[in-house]
């Protein structure tokens, strides 16, 4: 069994554990404060220090993981410590300045996030930021720890945060309930530092060894330095336009933001388990590739991840368009979460969940250019899908309202992956998404037939099973099984190279069959 395989498969069960987590603390949020003003106000006042800083943080452990593998093949694992340590020490001061410049200047910092916010809601969404703000430095530190125990080999770890965070934001939204919705902002700032702390012991077991050295007249500091802003934008394009809708959102009403924000965490779910752990997995050995000048090996090798990413987020995004309604009813929709809410959130995760395969694919690509050094493409064709993002936004805002802030970022999402592809054929002759190209056609024909039999499967049994929650988790636990029962038997059929890898590896018990797919 490849060790890689054996990795990501690990990383992906840890994930959903970790994630089901999340989405109970996000049900237990809902049910709280529903979509209501204080949801509204601590998405915004949360988003802000985490998005300023976790796609710098995020950009930081992307450079940091080639520019790590190639000082120990160059030089030695000292220079490499030395290195790491000195990114360590300047990001703390660098988010030390920029959390008391954002502290004082956090009046126009929330007009930035949230334009349609005033009054009362302005202030306790300026109050809320202040608290939260200091948060960045340990987002900063939380993400150089990841991408270290990326590097040491050591994925579970890391995918285990989120659920030391997601305890202690249940406990403070429980709490607030019976105090002050304070209680929840100083939680989620314990619960980020946690995510921190969390990675601390196993850091150091890796041979971590802390200097206080900082040398930025070094040639690697310099290099991560060139890196660090492309990189900031090609990796932060997907929060960067989640805080674009979140900003347009604001202008049609709290609710539509609170909304918006319950249908990103399904988005993220999906994300999470389909994307962020095989990438987290094969960057690393993408980044290896390359160094070992294994071309033709890190091309096959970055096809082969995206087809099976496309044969696992396909049948995911029709089945959410599918049953979005009954997911977010199960998920939300009790106490302060009213049906109306349902609908407005099942509507915007509807269109918001289409962009999630041309993402996924965006990001295999885009780690693809950092590993053979090349930052500035995907920042280039970053920005671009950024800039259409906007437009489209603002253009389909007034006729579809807030689904149009949806639409507009889907839309961008599928042109930004188009200029990526044409971008990568340029930069590596030896790229072909001809594969991806066919896989993605035979998994749509196996997802649409799994939908038309869901669809008959849910009408049919909702009128045998009513009742409570318990009777709608039955149903739309029903309809999924048979569904991805479907889906597995049409694709058995479609002859998919990486499926029918996948396929023995799961009857062969994790064996040796997958290593194609990610050697």
């Amino acid at each position: 069994m490849s060790k890689t395989v054996k990795a990501t498969f690990l990383l992906m069960v840890v994930t959903i554990l970790s994630k089901i987590l999340g989405l109970a603390r996000d049900s237990v949020l809902a049910s709280a404060y529903g979509t209501g003003t204080y949801t509204a106000v601590y998405t915004t006042a949360n988003n802000i220090p985490v998005v300023l800083f976790a796609v710098i943080g995020s950009a930081l452990a992307t450079s940091l993981i080639p520019l790590y593998n190639k000082l120990v093949k160059e030089d030695s694992e000292e220079r490499a410590m030395a290195f790491l340590n000195s990114v360590i020490n300047t990001v703390v001061i660098v988010c030390l300045v920029i959390s008391v410049i954002g502290i004082i200047g956090a009046k126009p910092l929330v007009k930035v996030f949230a334009p349609g916010y005033t009054g009362e809601v302005y202030e306790l969404c300026v109050q809320y930021t202040r608290i939260l703000l200091p948060s960045i430095i340990f987002v900063g530190l939380a993400n150089i720890f990841t991408a270290f125990l990326q590097i040491k080999k050591r994925f579970v770890v890391p995918g285990l945060i989120g659920m030391p965070y997601s305890i202690i934001i249940i406990v403070s939204i429980l709490i607030s309930l019976k105090t002050s919705p304070v209680v929840l902002i100083v939680g989620t700032l314990i619960a980020i530092l946690a995510k921190t702390l969390f990675q601390v012991p196993f850091v150091y077991k890796e041979g971590y060894k802390y200097s206080r050295n900082i040398d930025l007249h070094d040639p690697i500091m310099k290099d991560m330095l060139i890196l660090i802003i492309p990189v900031v934008i090609g990796v932060g394009a997907n929060q960067i336009n989640a805080v674009v809708d979140k900003s347009l959102a604001s202008l049609l009403g709290t609710n539509v933001v609170a909304s918006f924000n319950y249908a990103m965490r399904l988005y993220e779910f999906v994300q999470a388990l389909f994307i962020t752990s095989i990438l987290s997995v094969v960057y690393p050995k993408f980044s290896s590739l390359v160094v070992l000048d294994k071309i033709q090996v890190f091309v096959d090798s970055m096809v082969k991840t995206m087809n099976v990413i496309i044969i696992a987020l396909v049948p995911v995004i029709i089945g959410c368009i599918v049953l979005a309604n009954p997911i977010v009813e199960v998920l939300f929709q009790r106490n302060a979460f009213k049906p109306e809410d349902t609908i407005m959130t099942a509507n915007i995760l509807v269109i918001y969940i289409t962009g999630v395969l041309p993402f996924a694919l965006r990001d295999v690509m885009s780690r693809g250019f950092y590993s053979v050094e090349d930052s500035k493409t995907p920042m280039t064709n970053s920005i671009i899908a950024i800039a259409l993002n906007i437009i489209l936004n603002l253009a389909f805002i007034k006729p579809f309202g807030y689904q149009g802030l949806a639409l507009g970022t889907a839309i961008s999402a599928y042109i930004g992956l188009f200029l990526f592809n044409r971008s990568m054929k340029k930069k590596i002759t030896e790229f072909n998404p001809k594969s991806n190209i066919i896989v993605f056609i035979k998994c749509l024909i196996s997802a649409l037939i799994m939908a038309v039999v869901v669809t008959f499967v849910f009408g049919a049994v909702t009128p045998l099973l009513q009742g409570g929650l318990i009777i709608k988790v039955i149903k739309l636990g029903l309809s999924v099984l048979i569904g991805a029962l479907v889906y597995a038997i049409v694709m058995y059929f479609m002859k998919v190279e990486e499926y029918t890898l996948l396929l023995n590896l799961a009857k062969n018990g994790v064996k040796s069959k997958f290593k194609k797919v990610t050697k």
